[in-house]
């Protein structure tokens, strides 16, 4: 059995499209069908048999580091492969604020290994499977990343990234024709991604620089070494309070 890499979830947004619901609750603390939108992952994690995570946090951080602390195990857990070892990079306590998903990765590198599973905490997908088999591909190929993407949703028409048929992730120009999907923040990366040529901020990012993903995402497409595949399992953004009560509706009742 391959061994698993380790994980880092982004937990640390305002969430301002939350609010109110975000004033006095982190947006990965929500509850989404019984459960802390946060767990849905965790809970995939543990059962891929994913051992270490990695949370990064800044708005409301220690509400996240109080609710998952130390370790989480699955209920039936019968051995240590299905518990996961918790540790977190509390931006908002070392910065005061967050450093976007780049400058948070770069952050919490030092605690990650030479490949990591990235996911965002605020997404709902809970068929994703963290498969040890798609890890262990990706370590074996030279792609500094690879995404999974998603069809279009209402809020993001226009969507990210191109798929090539080989399997590229492509930064197609605006005025290209080819389709467009969306990416769904979940993503297989190699830590040589955020050194030069592709970032130039420092390893473990003493000064706090805050720096985006998607323009080393775009130059690594470029030079042809990020990978894609299509996820068709069910995914939502919970972005918006709409968004969340329609995760939160009672299934219609077919009689």
């Amino acid at each position: 059995m391959h061994t698993q890499p380790p994980a880092l979830l982004l937990a640390a947004g305002r969430g301002e499209r939350m609010r109110p619901l975000t004033d006095h609750t982190p947006k990965p603390l929500l509850q989404v069908q019984g459960r802390p939108l946060l767990e849905w992952h965790l809970r995939a994690l543990a059962e891929a048999g994913v051992a270490q995570v990695v949370i990064n946090t800044a708005w409301l951080g220690e509400q996240i580091g109080e609710r998952f602390s130390g370790n989480f195990g699955l209920e039936d857990a019968a051995d240590k492969r299905r518990q996961l070892s918790i540790s977190y990079s509390h931006e908002g306590r070392d910065f005061g604020r967050a450093l976007e998903t780049a400058g948070g990765i770069a952050r919490a590198l030092p605690r990650l290994g030479a490949v990591f599973w990235l996911a965002a905490g605020d997404v709902f997908a809970p068929d994703f499977p963290f498969a040890a088999a798609a890890a262990q591909r990706f370590a074996d190929s030279d792609a500094l990343a690879h995404l999974w993407l998603v069809d279009n949703p209402a809020h993001n028409t226009r969507g990210d990234f191109g798929l090539s048929d080989q399997g590229l992730a492509l930064n197609l120009p605006a005025d290209d024709p080819r389709p467009r999907y969306t990416y769904s923040t979940i993503a297989l990366l190699r830590a040589e991604l955020f050194a030069a040529p592709w970032c130039d901020i420092p390893a473990g990012n003493p000064e706090g620089v805050a720096a985006a993903l998607a323009p080393l995402l775009r130059r690594a497409m470029d030079a042809g070494r990020v990978t894609a595949e299509l996820y068709p399992g069910r995914w939502t953004d919970v972005g918006t309070p709409e968004r969340l009560a329609a995760l939160n509706a009672p299934a219609p009742v077919h009689g």
